[in-house]
């Protein structure tokens, strides 16, 4: 009798050799490559896997604004509301890039508008203190509070007067009212 394995069992990866796998498919998220990320996930590959800094890939494809990435992260049921290690969603760090089309995605995708970091932080705090109009305008439209407040107590507007953001501060005096 032979000892040989079946030819339909695989070698199992080393430790090392799942780390650098790893950090490919992080690296796939991080340049945007849809393809490659759709062909991974349709072979079982976890869409909510996370790496060192508690980032998902879909928070990585979000906050480099791949909106095709993020749309088959989605598609493979990427939870959009799970946060990294310093409490950041996926739709804070598309708020904060200024990316409207990875924001619009995400609320498509599921993202809650007035989804909130560990300090209470909102993706239109986050668009109001970098003065994301734009953004502002979608969120604000797609329900998220003008006049919610952070752990802080800091409101949108609060968060665009401190960083100067003056198109920000306009644009909320006149949603207030």
């Amino acid at each position: 009798m032979s000892d040989d394995k079946p030819a339909n069992q695989q070698r199992q990866m080393t430790p090392e050799e799942a780390a650098d796998f790893a950090e490919q498919v992080f690296n796939k998220a991080r340049e945007g490559d849809a393809a490659m990320l759709a062909a991974l996930l349709s072979k079982g590959l976890p869409p909510n896997l996370r790496n060192h800094k508690g980032d998902t890939l879909l928070m990585l494809a979000s906050y480099h604004g791949h909106v095709d990435a993020v749309k088959v992260l989605l598609e493979h049921d990427a939870d959009p509301e799970i946060r990294n290690d310093n409490g950041q969603s996926p739709i804070a760090g598309a708020a904060f890039k200024g990316d409207l089309a990875v924001v619009k995605a995400l609320v498509e995708g599921g993202a809650q508008v007035e989804g909130a970091s560990f300090d209470g932080r909102t993706a239109l705090m986050m668009a109001a203190m970098f003065n994301r109009i734009a953004i502002i305008d979608y969120l604000v439209s797609k329900g998220a509070d003008p006049k919610a407040k952070d752990a802080n107590d800091i409101t949108a507007l609060d968060a665009a007067k401190t960083m100067g953001a003056t198109d920000s501060i306009e644009l909320l005096k006149k949603l207030l009212g």
